[in-house]
Protein backbone atom coordinates (compact mmCIF):
# COMPACT_ATOMS: atom_id res chain seq x y z
CA UNK A 1 0.00 0.00 0.00
CA UNK A 2 1.33 3.52 -0.91
CA UNK A 3 1.82 5.58 1.87
CA UNK A 4 1.63 9.66 1.36
CA UNK A 5 5.49 9.66 2.32
CA UNK A 6 6.14 6.81 -0.48
CA UNK A 7 4.51 9.53 -2.94
CA UNK A 8 6.60 12.78 -1.82
CA UNK A 9 9.76 10.72 -2.66
CA UNK A 10 8.33 9.27 -5.95
CA UNK A 11 6.96 12.88 -6.93
CA UNK A 12 10.61 14.59 -5.52
CA UNK A 13 12.38 12.08 -7.65
CA UNK A 14 10.64 12.57 -10.69
CA UNK A 15 11.24 16.36 -10.16
CA UNK A 16 14.96 15.50 -9.82
CA UNK A 17 15.16 13.60 -13.23
CA UNK A 18 13.10 16.55 -14.98
CA UNK A 19 15.43 18.90 -13.52
CA UNK A 20 18.75 16.58 -14.65
CA UNK A 21 17.22 15.96 -17.93
CA UNK A 22 16.69 20.65 -18.60
CA UNK A 23 20.72 20.78 -17.11
CA UNK A 24 22.01 18.22 -19.59
CA UNK A 25 19.98 19.60 -22.77
CA UNK A 26 21.11 23.20 -21.29
CA UNK A 27 24.89 22.15 -21.63
CA UNK A 28 24.73 20.50 -24.97
CA UNK A 29 23.11 23.55 -26.13
CA UNK A 30 25.82 26.12 -25.00
CA UNK A 31 28.29 26.46 -27.75
CA UNK A 32 31.79 25.39 -26.82
CA UNK A 33 34.34 28.47 -26.42
CA UNK A 34 36.74 28.23 -28.78
CA UNK A 35 40.34 27.54 -27.57
CA UNK A 36 41.82 29.91 -31.01
CA UNK A 37 40.61 32.93 -31.88
CA UNK A 38 42.04 35.39 -34.99
CA UNK A 39 40.94 38.72 -35.17
CA UNK A 40 42.70 41.05 -37.84
CA UNK A 41 42.16 44.09 -39.41
CA UNK A 42 39.50 43.85 -42.52
CA UNK A 43 40.88 47.14 -44.35
CA UNK A 44 44.88 46.10 -44.75
CA UNK A 45 46.38 44.93 -47.62
CA UNK A 46 48.33 41.97 -46.20
CA UNK A 47 50.42 41.02 -49.69
CA UNK A 48 52.56 44.40 -48.61
CA UNK A 49 53.90 42.48 -45.34
CA UNK A 50 57.76 40.88 -46.78
CA UNK A 51 59.61 40.43 -43.50
CA UNK A 52 58.95 40.34 -39.89
CA UNK A 53 60.99 40.80 -36.83
CA UNK A 54 60.71 39.06 -33.54
CA UNK A 55 60.33 41.13 -30.31
CA UNK A 56 59.34 38.81 -27.94
CA UNK A 57 56.99 38.98 -24.86
CA UNK A 58 56.50 41.96 -22.57
CA UNK A 59 56.98 42.16 -19.15
CA UNK A 60 53.55 41.60 -18.09
CA UNK A 61 54.20 37.41 -18.90
CA UNK A 62 56.03 37.37 -15.52
CA UNK A 63 52.33 37.36 -13.93
CA UNK A 64 51.81 33.83 -15.83
CA UNK A 65 53.64 30.90 -14.00
CA UNK A 66 55.73 30.10 -16.93
CA UNK A 67 59.16 29.95 -17.75
CA UNK A 68 59.61 33.14 -19.92
CA UNK A 69 62.73 32.23 -21.38
CA UNK A 70 61.54 28.93 -22.84
CA UNK A 71 58.20 30.18 -24.01
CA UNK A 72 60.27 33.07 -26.21
CA UNK A 73 62.01 30.35 -27.82
CA UNK A 74 59.15 27.55 -28.75
CA UNK A 75 56.87 31.03 -29.84
CA UNK A 76 59.24 32.29 -31.77
CA UNK A 77 60.39 29.13 -33.71
CA UNK A 78 56.51 28.45 -34.43
CA UNK A 79 55.93 31.74 -35.27
CA UNK A 80 58.99 31.84 -38.11
CA UNK A 81 58.09 28.91 -38.99
CA UNK A 82 54.34 29.55 -39.94
CA UNK A 83 55.08 33.21 -41.52
CA UNK A 84 57.95 31.63 -43.31
CA UNK A 85 55.71 29.16 -44.66
CA UNK A 86 53.78 32.13 -46.06
CA UNK A 87 56.80 33.92 -48.30
CA UNK A 88 57.83 36.29 -45.22
CA UNK A 89 61.39 36.44 -43.93
CA UNK A 90 62.44 37.05 -41.00
CA UNK A 91 64.86 40.44 -40.34
CA UNK A 92 66.59 42.06 -37.19
CA UNK A 93 64.07 44.93 -35.46
CA UNK A 94 66.26 47.15 -36.35
CA UNK A 95 66.18 46.29 -40.27
CA UNK A 96 62.57 48.44 -40.57
CA UNK A 97 60.77 45.03 -40.79
CA UNK A 98 57.18 45.40 -42.26
CA UNK A 99 55.62 43.71 -39.02
CA UNK A 100 56.95 43.28 -35.44
CA UNK A 101 56.04 40.02 -33.84
CA UNK A 102 55.41 40.36 -30.13
CA UNK A 103 53.15 38.11 -27.53
CA UNK A 104 51.63 38.47 -23.79
CA UNK A 105 49.49 36.93 -21.43
CA UNK A 106 46.07 37.15 -19.88
CA UNK A 107 46.73 34.89 -16.57
CA UNK A 108 43.67 33.97 -15.12
CA UNK A 109 44.09 36.08 -12.15
CA UNK A 110 45.04 38.94 -13.67
CA UNK A 111 42.88 39.02 -16.35
CA UNK A 112 41.78 42.77 -15.68
CA UNK A 113 45.61 44.06 -15.06
CA UNK A 114 46.96 42.49 -18.36
CA UNK A 115 47.36 46.10 -20.30
CA UNK A 116 48.90 47.51 -16.89
CA UNK A 117 52.76 47.76 -17.44
CA UNK A 118 55.25 48.95 -19.99
CA UNK A 119 54.32 48.08 -23.73
CA UNK A 120 57.30 50.06 -25.16
CA UNK A 121 56.29 52.06 -28.69
CA UNK A 122 53.25 49.63 -29.09
CA UNK A 123 50.17 50.37 -26.97
CA UNK A 124 47.92 46.60 -25.82
CA UNK A 125 45.01 47.51 -28.49
CA UNK A 126 42.17 46.96 -26.16
CA UNK A 127 40.28 49.41 -27.87
CA UNK A 128 38.56 50.30 -30.44
CA UNK A 129 37.57 47.85 -33.20
CA UNK A 130 39.88 45.34 -31.26
CA UNK A 131 38.13 45.99 -27.80
CA UNK A 132 34.89 43.80 -28.69
CA UNK A 133 36.79 40.36 -29.52
CA UNK A 134 39.25 40.85 -26.49
CA UNK A 135 36.82 41.80 -23.79
CA UNK A 136 34.74 38.42 -25.02
CA UNK A 137 38.36 36.47 -24.72
CA UNK A 138 39.35 37.93 -21.78
CA UNK A 139 35.64 37.16 -20.01
CA UNK A 140 35.98 33.28 -21.08
CA UNK A 141 39.96 33.06 -19.72
CA UNK A 142 38.85 34.33 -16.30
CA UNK A 143 39.44 30.40 -15.00
CA UNK A 144 42.21 29.45 -17.56
CA UNK A 145 44.54 31.62 -19.49
CA UNK A 146 45.03 33.13 -22.46
CA UNK A 147 48.17 34.04 -24.58
CA UNK A 148 48.01 36.83 -27.42
CA UNK A 149 49.99 36.78 -30.19
CA UNK A 150 50.26 40.11 -31.95
CA UNK A 151 51.97 41.38 -35.69
CA UNK A 152 51.71 44.80 -35.58
CA UNK A 153 52.79 47.39 -38.33
CA UNK A 154 55.56 49.02 -36.83
CA UNK A 155 55.55 51.95 -39.45
CA UNK A 156 51.87 53.19 -39.24
CA UNK A 157 52.11 51.51 -35.03
CA UNK A 158 48.30 49.89 -35.53
CA UNK A 159 47.56 46.32 -34.66
CA UNK A 160 47.23 43.85 -38.33
CA UNK A 161 46.00 40.59 -37.01
CA UNK A 162 46.26 39.10 -33.65
CA UNK A 163 45.47 35.26 -32.28
CA UNK A 164 44.69 34.72 -28.93
CA UNK A 165 44.76 30.81 -27.47
CA UNK A 166 43.13 30.08 -24.63
CA UNK A 167 44.33 27.06 -22.66
CA UNK A 168 43.53 25.85 -18.72
CA UNK A 169 46.60 24.81 -18.05
CA UNK A 170 50.59 26.60 -19.05
CA UNK A 171 52.22 23.71 -18.16
CA UNK A 172 54.65 23.80 -21.13
CA UNK A 173 56.49 20.70 -20.67
CA UNK A 174 52.49 18.84 -20.63
CA UNK A 175 50.59 20.68 -23.56
CA UNK A 176 53.27 22.47 -25.55
CA UNK A 177 52.90 19.61 -28.32
CA UNK A 178 48.94 20.41 -28.70
CA UNK A 179 49.48 24.67 -28.46
CA UNK A 180 51.57 24.03 -31.13
CA UNK A 181 49.16 22.21 -33.41
CA UNK A 182 46.63 25.37 -32.49
CA UNK A 183 48.89 27.95 -33.23
CA UNK A 184 49.80 25.89 -36.42
CA UNK A 185 45.74 25.89 -37.14
CA UNK A 186 44.97 29.26 -36.73
CA UNK A 187 48.14 30.49 -38.89
CA UNK A 188 45.79 29.17 -41.83
CA UNK A 189 43.90 31.86 -41.30
CA UNK A 190 46.65 34.66 -42.21
CA UNK A 191 46.68 36.14 -44.41
CA UNK A 192 42.81 36.74 -44.33
CA UNK A 193 40.82 36.27 -47.32
CA UNK A 194 38.70 38.15 -49.30
CA UNK A 195 35.76 36.48 -47.93
CA UNK A 196 36.96 36.78 -44.22
CA UNK A 197 37.65 40.39 -44.78
CA UNK A 198 34.06 41.30 -45.62
CA UNK A 199 33.03 38.89 -42.85
CA UNK A 200 34.80 41.12 -40.38
CA UNK A 201 33.49 44.41 -41.44
CA UNK A 202 30.47 43.06 -41.28
CA UNK A 203 31.83 41.84 -37.11
CA UNK A 204 32.69 45.52 -36.54
CA UNK A 205 29.65 47.30 -38.32
CA UNK A 206 27.83 45.08 -35.91
CA UNK A 207 29.59 45.75 -32.48
CA UNK A 208 31.49 49.25 -32.88
CA UNK A 209 33.44 50.65 -30.57
CA UNK A 210 32.12 52.27 -27.34
CA UNK A 211 32.30 55.64 -26.68
CA UNK A 212 35.28 56.87 -24.55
Amino acid sequence: MRTPKDSVVQRRFKEAVQLAVMLGALLFALPLRAKTVADFDPNLDYSKYKTYAFLGGIENLVSMLVNPDLIDIRLHHSVSRELDKRGLREVGPQQNPDLVVRYWANASTQVDVAVTGNWGPYGAYVGGYWGFLYNDVSASSQREGALVIDLIDPKTKNLAWRLYIVRKSWDLDKVWKKLDEELAKAFDSYPPSDAAKEDKKKERAAHPPKPE
